[in-house]
């Protein structure tokens, strides 16, 4: 009989390939393209812009603030729009809850899909503090110029992490993805050494995931408006415990049995790619470099799932044909792509505000109705005021377009199609409407920017008097003007 038989081979492995991959990356690899500085400022400013609008709104500000009233934290970090200073744990929960409440920031879409600019919770927290306790000590602080690269280097982790993987497939909500690219800038961010950085990146490998139950009906709620704050945050509290000098997880990812992949990622799932012994992996098409940042998609004209933006758009230009025949209406066909099936479509009744933003045949149905879709729509009081919205929803028919759904995968396309066309009790229709590319894709780039400057100058003037709104575009409108701007500057600016 072996001896041995009974007994692990405790040989400590070398770090994962991908973790290794990601820290490298963070430490080593310079950001030269121009493209990728510039979009950085526009996702800034709308970022900023999203979490400010979200204020208005009590179900998320009821989230902010300290765990303990009162509390004092020495060069804490500040919440844009509020007077709060906390730690920078509490201050990335809050500024990523802002970011993501009203589904209105940046999106990317593959195998996976996500928010990248969630990220900028955990950045924004970690670099104001640390900005403020340098110019505390005497040193030179944090410039915004750090900032933005911190979003371009969060933006292209997870970005290409949801190139070809798909962790939805397996249940799993794609802020796993914001906590490991939080974890590795906001490290970088701390001064983490090599071996610093690959450690905290396993403990965010094998740290809890959240489930996407409540993205889904019927469990469809407002914890997606706060999931990504919490990841960022728990990514900084991981980045801390590794600059503290807690030993890393080497094999977080590959041990079998008890490893990432064997766990969490074994079920099915047809984007994945099969080692030879069977085991799934990560697929990593392509090395990592500033490629999201560039191919990012703004949410410009609608708070709304990104999946139903062209959908919107197409009811929009729907409207003044059919507002004054709506009890007209026999039948409505919504024509999409696959993935908007698989996540936003629904019938019966919805919930919540969360479950109406992500409701496709809502986000259709109010615009179709009312000739615009905004944050308020969403809200339970709109709702209940207007019945004829769910008389409008039990009309449509979702139908799925297999070029829609190829497209919308493929790389040199990245579309997101939706078609409208509403159809009359006396036989008569309107024109299929058919929008495949929203305003906030790349293709549509310079007809976008100029919107997406004025909706972050709409959100500021919802929180900040004329006068500071002013100085605030000053500082975003001239690329050197931020990235020359100490960080605790630029967020003094926002404090209320």
């Amino acid at each position: 009989m072996n001896a041995n038989a009974n007994a692990d081979q405790n040989v400590r492995p070398d770090y994962d390939e991908v973790i290794k991959s990601i820290a490298d990356y963070v430490l080593d690899t310079p950001i030269d393209s121009e493209e990728a500085w510039t979009t950085a400022r526009y996702c800034l400013m709308d970022t900023l812009g999203c979490g400010l609008l979200a204020l208005r709104f009590p179900e998320c500000t009821k989230h902010l603030g300290p765990l303990v009233q009162g509390t004092l934290v020495p060069h804490g970090a500040r919440v844009p729009g509020t007077s709060f200073e906390l730690d920078p744990v509490k201050a990335a929960w809050d500024i990523g809850c802002i970011v993501r409440w009203l589904d209105y920031n940046d999106t990317w879409l593959a195998a996976e899909w996500g928010h990248p600019s969630d990220n900028l919770g955990g950045i924004l927290a970690v670099a104001d503090h640390l900005s403020r306790r340098r110019v505390a000590n005497g040193e030179a602080p944090l410039t915004m110029k750090t900032v933005l690269e911190a979003m371009i280097k969060a933006h292209e982790i997870q970005g290409v992490l949801a190139l070809e993987n798909s962790f939805n497939r397996v249940g799993l909500d794609h802020v796993v993805l914001v906590k490991v690219a939080s974890t590795a800038v906001t490290a970088w961010l701390m001064g983490a050494s090599r071996d610093q950085l690959l450690s905290a990146l396993s403990h965010a490998w094998v740290d809890g995931q959240s489930l996407r139950t409540y993205r889904h009906a019927p469990n469809a709620g407002s914890r997606k408006s706060w999931a990504a704050g919490d990841a960022t945050s728990r990514a900084v509290r991981l980045a801390d415990i590794a600059l503290r000098g807690e030993m890393g997880i080497p094999g977080v990812l590959t041990a079998p049995q008890w490893g990432f992949y064997d766990v969490l990622f074994s079920k099915t799932n047809r984007d994945q790619a099969i080692k030879p012994e069977g085991q799934r992996q990560f697929s990593l098409p392509q090395p990592f470099g500033s490629y999201v940042m560039e191919n990012i998609l703004f949410k410009i004209s609608f708070p709304a799932e990104f999946h139903a933006q062209t959908a919107a758009e197409a009811a929009v230009k729907l409207h003044p044909q059919v507002r004054d025949r709506l009890g007209e209406i026999d039948r409505i066909e919504l024509v999409t792509h696959e993935s908007a099936i698989r996540i936003i479509s629904k019938q019966g009744k919805l919930a919540n505000a969360a479950d109406r933003d992500h409701c496709l045949q809502y986000m259709a149905a109010v615009p179709l109705i009312f000739g615009e879709l905004n944050a308020e729509h969403y809200e339970d009081t709109f709702h209940e005021a207007h019945p004829i919205i769910d008389e409008i929803r039990d009309k449509m028919e979702v139908i799925e377009d297999e070029r829609y759904t190829r497209e919308y995968l493929e790389p040199d396309k990245r579309s997101i199609a939706n078609a409208i066309q509403v159809f009359f009790k006396d036989g008569s229709s309107t024109e299929r409407v058919a929008v495949e590319y929203p305003i906030g894709h790349r293709r549509r780039r310079e007809e976008g920017l100029p919107l997406l400057v004025e909706k972050f100058r709409t959100n500021l003037a919802t929180r900040f008097p004329q006068p500071t709104c002013d100085q605030i575009l000053g500082i975003c409108d001239h690329h050197q003007t931020l990235e020359d701007t100490p960080v605790h500057r630029f967020m003094d600016r926002f404090v209320i």
